[in-house]
């Protein structure tokens, strides 16, 4: 009797301790994680700062304390990716993805950044997963995009921005895309449309993105309204002046326009900062080729193409040229224009 009384109180000591122990052990726990969300909500607090150095150290510090954070894992992914450590930073996008339960929005940026890495399959699949798990997420449908175009698909991947659009109107990234997209299919009046609504979101022609007001131009200079995409074109330089496309496609529209003297500036700027490129190459040759002409059609004792009447030799003039329309009117305000799609 003694000693079945004391084995069952052997036992229950043990069974006491070691629930103590882990009650011990889950509050320590506890605490740790406590003190990886404070170090987390800081890390976020640095990156929106700008301070990536600050916000680096602070996730790595919260994933010391505990491995399990998907927000440690997210947040130092991306200042990894920022200064440059993608490999690194990809797998920490992995981890974070795996310990969210597959958080739509962090699958979505695992894809982007296997997009950015090239990796187009593991984006794709990533862009699936994400549509499964949230249908009604502009960026996720933005993402499926990005995904089709690299596959391809530019049927697909419209349909996939236009869905983004549906659940998000006023969308840059997405309006740009689908001008890209029409540009490559010649569908300029729809270009067109695109980038006015993009230009009426943003207000501001000033913070209008380069790249609007390049595809604005290209769109009007098919469409014949020269003066309107010339202007463009000088926009997209002033928005970004180390591009060397507008200046191409400034240099283009003048020499179409007869105007080879006037081309050599934007085409020398081009050249300038693309040396090697074919387009710039290409449209210098056909300058030169303009000029030689220009000069063997002058009759002997009139004035040459460098004479002062013309300019000086290899100086850029622009001429303000009168647009085809007597307004630079959206298509979206023409009778019949199509509606955006």
């Amino acid at each position: 009797m003694i000693s079945t009384l004391l084995a069952w109180t052997l036992a229950t000591c043990v069974i006491t301790c070691s629930v103590g122990c882990r009650a011990i052990s889950q509050y320590g726990e506890s605490k740790q994680s406590i003190a990886a969300r404070r170090l987390s909500r800081q890390g976020l607090e640095a990156m929106h700062a700008g301070q990536w150095d600050v916000a680096e150290d602070l996730f790595s510090d919260a994933l010391n304390l505990t491995a399990t954070d998907d927000r440690a894992h997210w947040g130092l992914a991306e200042s990894l990716w920022q200064r440059g450590e993608k490999q690194t930073a990809l797998q920490h996008m992995e981890e974070a993805v795996r310990l969210s339960a597959s958080d739509p929005r962090l699958m979505r940026r695992l894809g982007k950044m296997y997009l950015d890495l090239d990796r187009v399959a593991d984006a794709d699949r990533q862009s699936v997963a994400a549509l499964h798990a949230d249908r009604q997420s502009a960026e996720v449908w933005g993402l499926r995009g990005d995904c089709l175009v690299k596959l391809g698909d530019l049927d697909g991947a419209l349909a996939a921005y236009h869905q983004a659009l549906a659940l998000q109107p006023d969308y840059p990234d997405v309006q740009l895309e689908i001008a890209e997209l029409y540009r490559q299919q010649g569908r300029y009046d729809r270009l067109l449309a695109t980038i006015d609504r993009l230009q009426d979101t943003i207000g501001d022609r000033d913070v209008c993105p380069a790249r609007a007001h390049m595809l604005r131009g290209i769109a009007l200079h098919q469409l014949q309204r020269y003066g309107d995409a010339q202007r463009c074109f000088q926009d997209a330089i002033a928005s970004d002046p180390n591009n060397p496309e507008p200046h191409l496609h400034l240099a283009s529209l003048l020499l179409e326009q007869g105007d080879a003297q006037s081309a050599r500036g934007p085409l020398q700027q081009a050249i300038a900062l693309s040396p090697q490129s074919p387009s710039a190459i290409a449209l210098a040759q056909q300058v030169r080729g303009v000029a030689e002409s220009a000069e063997r059609d002058f009759a002997p004792g009139l004035p040459g193409p460098e004479s002062p009447t013309h300019g000086a030799t290899g100086m850029s003039r622009t001429p303000n040229f009168a647009p085809r329309t007597s307004s630079p009117t959206k298509v979206s305000e023409r009778p019949g224009a199509p509606a955006q799609r």
